[in-house]
């Protein structure tokens, strides 16, 4: 995986191979990222990336300036992986080793942009009990975005707060804002 633009840009992170993860490619996270870039200044922002996995999207707010990252993952190795990156170049992100379920259901964390990235093999169910708990909570920051990334083959659009989706090869991403 490669950082895409800011400070980092051009600079290539390679996560070992044994983590259970699926990195977005770095096609799709360019194109999301042109999009936010229309909504939002990176330095104002706090992010929270959900199923961090390589902590690949994160990575990529810190280079363009974020200053309030928080990644949440349940592997120790991905969350060490992470901190381990983070330390290397220097970048503003908390990392906590959690189930993502479980973490939202106590949280009390705002955000402006809330990242989720989990395996594509989910049940809509699942799917439907990220923004369910993000709202419920009141997760997402006035004029906030919660993004999840799914695969073309799940459809998220009759979820609450369901705002649009955008397609990028066989990533989706779906987003939610607040009502």
């Amino acid at each position: 995986m490669r950082i895409i633009s800011g400070l980092y840009k051009s600079r290539k992170i390679l996560a070992p191979k044994n983590l259970p993860v699926r990195p977005t490619t770095d096609m799709a996270k360019e194109s999301l990222f042109n999009i936010l870039n229309n909504t939002f200044y990176f330095d104002d922002v706090s992010v929270l990336d959900l199923f961090a996995g390589t902590g690949n999207i994160s990575y990529e707010f810190a280079s363009r300036g974020t200053e309030q990252i928080t990644c949440v993952d349940q592997d120790f190795g991905c969350i060490k992986f992470i901190n381990k990156t983070a330390e290397q170049f220097d970048m503003p992100i908390n990392t906590i080793k959690s189930d993502v379920f479980k973490f939202l259901e106590k949280s009390t964390l705002q955000s402006n942009i809330i990242f989720a990235d989990p395996p594509y093999n989910f049940d809509e169910d699942k799917f439907g009990k990220i923004p369910e708990l993000v709202f419920k909570n009141n997760m997402l920051l006035p004029e906030g975005v919660l993004i999840v990334e799914h695969s073309k083959h799940t459809d998220l659009s009759k979820l609450s707060n369901y705002s649009h989706s955008k397609s990028y090869g066989g990533n989706m991403f779906s987003f939610f804002e607040n009502a």
